[in-house]
């Protein structure tokens, strides 16, 4: 039995998870979804971090998975207990030394995004809101039940934080693309994982929240990173 330990993105909590973690607590698993304390306005990456780290315990057979932002607490994680593997989903992919507010300049994600949403159609963004910029393939009464009860204000404190690891963990880590979504664009995405990780990311099917979308798939590709190692 693994431990499946799962680290939200901004501006939310982990009930986003609900369906996934229920999909691989049918094939035995653990899950730990803690909920960040993403609306203290003195909590930084390492109080992030500190929330995962809490939640895990004492338990073992660890993969971490993180989602959007939560790509910066991940490895942070990975560097403070022993932990199998790390599968980055459609998330940011931090640099040494830089802060997740200067990540967006960085990584080139302005002009990247601005030419996704020319070639769909879309002005600059014009008329877009979370649910169809991020939420356009979860189910309809999943997407009103997070947009109604489970979106947070995000304190300010860890944009100005300089990432604080030197190097990536050594931890296997695997990158899971969610190919339709459109706040991350997939040829951003793409490029971003080969300059930052060195390989090319796997894709499936979703928007920026598959979890919800596609939870079967990606349990399925989950296991098969977990047993592939």
């Amino acid at each position: 039995m693994a431990t499946y330990v799962l680290i939200h993105g901004a501006a939310v909590d982990s009930w986003y998870w609900g369906p996934l973690a229920a999909e691989l607590r049918d094939r035995g698993h653990d899950v730990v979804a803690p909920d960040l304390p993403c609306e203290d306005e003195s909590a930084g990456l390492a109080q992030y971090t500190d929330a995962v780290v809490a939640a895990i315990g004492g338990r073992t057979e660890l993969v971490v998975v993180a989602h959007s932002f939560g790509g910066f607490t991940g490895p942070l994680v990975c560097d403070r207990v022993p932990v199998q593997l790390l599968v980055l989903l459609q998330a940011q992919v931090p640099a040494p030394g830089e802060s997740p507010g200067a990540w967006w300049g960085n990584t080139g994600y302005g002009p990247a995004r601005q030419e996704a949403d020319r070639n769909r159609g879309v002005a600059d963004g014009a008329g877009e809101d979370v649910l169809s910029l991020v939420l356009h393939d979860t189910p309809a009464e999943l997407a009103a039940e997070f947009v109604a009860a489970h979106q947070r204000s995000q304190a300010p404190a860890p944009f100005g934080e300089p990432w604080p690891l030197d190097a990536w963990p050594e931890v296997e880590t695997r990158f899971l693309l969610a190919a339709d979504d459109r706040f991350f664009p997939a040829d951003f995405v793409r490029g971003t994982v080969t300059d930052r990780l060195g390989f090319r990311p796997d894709e499936m099917r979703g928007d920026h929240c598959p979890m919800l979308g596609h939870p079967k798939e990606l349990a399925e590709r989950l296991e098969a990173y977990r047993t592939g190692l």
